[in-house]
Parts: C-alpha cells; structure tokens; sequence
C-alpha cells in the first residue's frame, strides 16, 4: 500500500487462504525408488528418528480421516504430482503404499488425493488468523482456495459478516468436486480462478484445457470474472524469457477472454518478476490488437436497463472512434457490460466508490476512474470527458457512448447519450 501511494498507483490487493490441503509432516528428506514400500502415517507426534529407522520408511501426513476417505488401489499424489503411490493395505492408523514413481520426498509436501472427496472444514484455524489481517487491512479479495461446493463459500462469507467485512470472494477451483460443483460455485462466488497447478494434478491433464475453457464461459454467461493462474511462465522463474509453449498458453487464455492471466511463483520468488509482466503484457497487448470487433451476442441481459448496454456496445462498435463511458456506485453495470466483451472498444468506468474502483481492476475491459460525482449529471460527464481529454485518451471527432441516469420530472430515466468532441 505504501508503494501504490508514494506512485500514486492505486491497485486491488487479493489475500490467497490455504484452505483444505493436506500435506506430509517434518522429516529427513528421503529418496524413494519405484517399487518400494511406503507407510503414510497419521500419528502426528512421532519423533523424526522414529518416522525413518524402520525398514520401510514413514511419513506423517496431518490428515486422519485419509484412512477412511480411501480405498485399495487407489492414489496418492505426492509434491504436486512429482511422486506417485498405490494404496496396497490400509491399517488402523496408516496406510501402505506402493511408490510408482520415484523421487525424492521432502518435508511439508502437498498430497493429492484424486477423484477423492476429503472431509476437511472450508476454513481452517490458520485460514481465520490471517482473516484477521486482511478484516485490519480491508483488502479488496479474498481468494479461497480448494473450494469443493459452495457452501464453501457461503461459510467464509458467514465468518467475515461477524467482523462486518464484505470483500469480493474469489472462489478457487482446484479438484474434482470443484468442477462437479461448478455450477453454483459460480453462482455463490465473486470470480473463479482456474488454478491449473493442482486441478492439472486432481484431473486428467488431456481434459484441463477443455475444462479451462469451459469454465471462463460458464463465468462469462454469469456475468461473472474470471482468472487464469499456475504455470503460466513456469520456466520464467529460472530463465529469461518464455518456451514457445507458454506464449500459446498464454495466448490460449486471451483468446479464451478471460478477464485475468496470473503470475505465481514467477514473480513471487522467480530471478526475473519485471520481465515475466513484461511477456505476458507484450503477449497480452498482441493478441488482443488482432481480435476483430465483435461481442458476445449470446450473454442474456434480463433487465431492460441492462439491454441498453448492449445497445451502446453495438453503436459503439459501429462508429469509428468511439468509447464507451458508465457510471456506476457499485460496479454492476461495469460487470456486466464486461461480460458482452466488446472487442476494439475501451470502456472506461467513472465511480464514486474507492472500493468499487479498485474491485473493478479485474474485470475484462474495464479501465476504472475515481471521481466525485455531482448532483448535475451533466457536470459529472463533462468532468469524466475533461478527464479523458487531459489523459489524451480522447482526442477532437472521438465519440463517447454514454451511459448514465438523468432526472425528468422527478423521475430517474436510465439514457444513452452520444457526444462528439469537437474542441
């Protein structure tokens, strides 16, 4: 916050939870060789000496009910998928596993269970301490990870009403449950993230980016945003510049239009953060300059208010210079406007909301603005027009499509309004 302000740059700022994951406990890191025999132990207080002086090695994992979620046969993934294991026997308190694919395990590893329905809370005890910090902080999102049905959702919404806390809740989607649930997920959330890094793991990596796809459209018809992330530059956090494979990745994502690409360990603890945005800008930018005009002339706008924005969007989009201008306390119109996709035409966003204004950075297309509205409408335009005008985003014979609400005879009437800069 303190960087945004000295830059005058004001940003949104999302708090990723942990939520429900499971992972392997403290030990003496181990290397495994396929076919050896592995005991996933959920006795917790064993001492490190005591989980690897047996002839078969032991790991502690930190989730008890994994005995009886289970089955034979079944499989483990362990460290993001590096490390696969068969549950040959299940015991009173661990399991015996069969290594399929060597590697080396290493302590507070991640541990997948496939197609496997896990019974841990949505919210953990950790999940609620760093809650707090975000409630001190008032930050803008807050992304909940390995959201399995919406009432996942619905409960970390509960939680923050007790502190009156009303972030935009962005619902994670990373298993199986997930994409069975999708549906109301969508419904009960603010956005979706695709977090590919554990889904890729969860599901089968032939159906991700069929599942990709139709989750950004699934959010796109709701009205709903929605994000890329994981492994998006992967080989950026060692190298300099992208694998051909990550440019189509990325490119995939624009075409696809969702309205966020996410960076993660790239610039978290990658050698090159700066020149990882700069790919996925230059790629981004690209991609977009070519896409002729054109909406989503599928997306259903149920209120007659709303079809007026279709109604810009396509006056827009037939005239040669123009943009389109709202105005919006809480955003809605924004979204949903958003949601057409209207290609080759800006969309800029005038709020009196500081909240509406930052929340509104992860909408498809939206270029957001902070003014103080006045109660003349036509002073409130004229002010967002100076604002262009001085910005040289408008120049003299661009036209702004208008959308707005004017009083006539004490009665609020939604417009349309078309102005030509002449001066």
């Amino acid at each position: 916050k303190k960087v945004y302000k000295n830059l005058n740059r004001p940003i949104a700022i999302m708090m990723d939870i942990k939520g429900p994951e499971i992972r392997t406990g403290e030990f003496q890191e181990a290397q495994l060789t396929k076919g050896e025999l592995l005991d996933l132990t959920i006795t917790t207080n064993l001492k490190i000496e005591e989980l690897n002086n047996d002839t078969i090695k032991k790991v502690s994992i930190n989730y008890p009910e994994i005995i009886n979620d289970v089955h034979i046969n079944d499989t483990i993934l362990v460290d993001n998928g590096l490390i696969q294991l068969k549950i040959i026997e299940k015991h009173k308190d661990y399991l015996r596993c069969e290594v399929l694919t060597p590697g080396l395990l290493k302590s507070n590893r991640h541990v997948n269970l496939p197609g496997i329905k896990i019974n841990l809370p949505p919210l953990t005890d950790k999940d609620k301490k760093d809650l707090i910090v975000a409630i001190e902080e008032n930050i803008d999102f807050i992304a909940l990870s390995f959201v399995r049905e919406s009432n996942d959702i619905i409960e970390l919404k509960n939680y923050l009403k007790e502190f009156n806390y009303h972030p935009k809740i962005i619902a994670k989607v990373e298993n199986q449950s997930g994409i069975d649930n999708i549906d109301s997920i969508i419904a009960e959330s603010d956005a979706i993230m695709i977090a590919r890094g554990d889904l890729g793991i969860e599901c089968p990596y032939e159906k991700l980016p069929l599942i990709q796809r139709q989750i950004i459209n699934k959010c796109i018809d709701h009205y709903k945003p929605v994000i890329v992330a994981t492994h998006m530059l992967e080989s950026m956090i060692h190298a300099p510049v992208p694998t051909r494979a990550e440019v189509t990745d990325i490119s995939n994502a624009v075409f696809e239009q969702a309205d966020c690409i996410m960076l993660s360990a790239e610039t978290s603890i990658g050698q090159y953060p700066l020149e990882c945005i700069s790919v996925m800008k230059t790629i981004s930018l690209e991609i977009e300059a070519a896409s002729p005009r054109s909406y989503r002339h599928n997306i259903e706008l149920h209120l007659p208010k709303n079809k007026m924005l279709r109604s810009a969007v396509v006056l827009a989009q037939q005239l040669k210079r123009a943009c389109i201008i709202v105005f919006s306390h809480s955003g809605a119109s924004a979204q949903l406007i958003s949601s057409l996709r209207p290609t080759q035409i800006p969309i800029f966003v005038f709020t009196d909301s500081e909240t509406t204004f930052k929340q509104m950075r992860i909408l498809w297309g939206i270029q957001p603005y902070k003014i103080t509205f006045n109660p003349d409408r036509n002073i409130t335009i004229n002010n967002a027009l100076q604002e262009l005008i001085n910005s040289n985003i408008m120049q003299k014979d661009d036209y702004a499509v208008i959308l707005t609400n004017i009083i006539v005879d004490q009665i609020l009437v939604e417009t349309i309004q078309l102005r030509r800069l002449i001066s």
